[in-house]
């Protein structure tokens, strides 16, 4: 059984680096550290490719692989669309509304297309995109969902009519009762995806 008190699950701190794909480090340096103002805090190589780290928070980071030739898309966040997509949207956090309408500013300032805010009652967020067609989201909690213990009967949070299995066995039991297994993709000794 795997439980959910704490007892033997890791402290998560953040995110430390989602890594993206990226065909022009040029231009995504220019967005998340010129237009987004993220401090790029590390520029290193993985291979052949360029691997360059943004700040995105206290030893939290978005990082871009440079693929040369890499095809770019344009998909709103939370819009399926057909083929192969793992990514929908990535959202950063905002200490506060404020932050969330400076930030709005600062992007239509620099010429690039921005929501409104929107209200999705515990989260208010902004949606924008990236040189290379990522759909971003920046967002502030309205209701803290993150630094409070799990109400499962709380139905500002948990809202699902009909949740999946694995969260009808937590409201029913406080934890799951079995963990998924997965495999690694391609050469998994020699492999160094940074």
């Amino acid at each position: 059984m795997a439980t959910t008190d704490g007892s033997d699950h890791p402290y998560w701190r953040g995110m430390n680096h989602l890594a993206l794909v990226t065909p022009d480090m040029d231009a995504t340096v220019r967005f998340y550290h010129g237009v987004l103002g993220m401090r790029l805090v590390a520029t290193v190589m993985a291979g052949p490719m360029r691997h360059y780290f943004f700040q995105i928070g206290p030893e939290e980071t978005v990082a871009f692989f440079e693929w040369k030739g890499a095809p770019t898309y344009r998909k709103a966040a939370g819009v399926p669309v057909p083929g192969a997509v793992q990514l929908d949207h990535i959202s950063f956090n905002m200490p506060d509304e404020d932050s969330l309408l400076r930030l709005r500013e600062r992007l239509l300032a620099a010429g690039c297309e921005i929501t409104e805010v929107v209200d999705h009652t515990i989260v208010r967020s902004v949606y924008f995109t990236d040189p290379n067609g990522i759909s971003l989201e920046a967002s502030w909690w309205a209701t803290d969902a993150t630094g409070r213990p799990a109400d499962y009967e709380d139905k500002r949070f948990f809202g699902d009519p009909d949740p999946v299995p694995a969260v009808r066995e937590l409201m029913a039991d406080g934890q799951l009762a079995w963990l998924p297994q997965t495999t690694l993709v391609g050469d998994e000794e020699n492999a160094d995806p940074v």
